[in-house]
């Protein structure tokens, strides 16, 4: 969002994103999920930049509607931006196991409930995804059809809702009565046992990423930040 144009976010695609996800093995992967979750914005991005914004150079007319290349500039530079903003964060969410994350926030000084309701949140989604799975299963295992039209699947998507609710219901109760035979809301901080090992090339990266962050944002309230392509 600092460097803005095209170049900026391109490059932390094709030089940050994209090495490091094929690192990992999850470059395919990621580049379905980034393409699906931004598809959505994308398309009203383009649609109300393209013809709303305002601009002298008029590419073509659909009924009121003036087509500017202005506003195709901004829509495009706002593609990429999305891009390197999904990306990142899938990339992210791919790579880095939610566990880890919350735990490692909270030896770095997080409340444990915070912790916990970051934790219960990053993983909901797939709680409940696989929770649907195991339920629609066990449903055609006594005959109900989840497949074959769109009509059937629809149909069979309701009895799905209840068990899959009830059951998330159920999941949040049993984890907080285990949380507090746990001692989860005693007063004080935790010791945590286990730690994520962090080298010292890691850390330097990270100081170097934060510099690069914040002089970012004082050459831009400055002014004297380059205007990239």
């Amino acid at each position: 969002m600092l460097i803005g144009g095209y170049l900026g976010p391109l490059a932390i695609v094709l030089l940050g994103v994209v090495p490091a996800a094929a690192i990992a093995g999850v470059a395919p992967r990621l580049l379905r999920i980034s393409l699906l979750l931004t598809l959505p914005i994308a398309i009203s991005v383009v649609l109300v930049s393209v013809f709303t914004r305002a601009g002298s150079h008029v590419l073509f007319n659909i009924g009121p509607f003036d087509a500017t290349a202005e506003g195709v500039d901004f829509a495009g530079q706002t593609l990429v931006r999305l891009l390197a903003i999904s990306t990142s964060i899938g990339l992210f969410g791919l790579t880095t196991e939610p566990r880890s994350f919350v735990l490692d926030l909270e030896r770095r000084g997080l409340s444990p409930r915070f912790a916990f309701v970051a934790l219960a949140t990053l993983e909901a989604v797939p709680a409940m995804v696989e929770r649907a799975g195991v339920i629609s299963s066990a449903q055609r295992a006594r005959g109900l059809d989840t497949e074959g039209s769109v009509r059937a699947r629809l149909r069979g998507v309701l009895p799905l809702v209840g068990p899959v609710i009830l059951s998330s219901l159920t999941e949040v109760e049993e984890r907080s009565l285990a949380l507090e035979v746990r001692a989860f809301g005693r007063p004080g901080r935790r010791h945590l046992l286990w730690q994520i090992p962090d080298s010292g090339v890691q850390l330097a990266v990270r100081a170097a990423l934060l510099l690069a962050l914040l002089g970012s944002i004082v050459a831009r309230i400055t002014g004297s930040f380059p205007s990239l392509p």
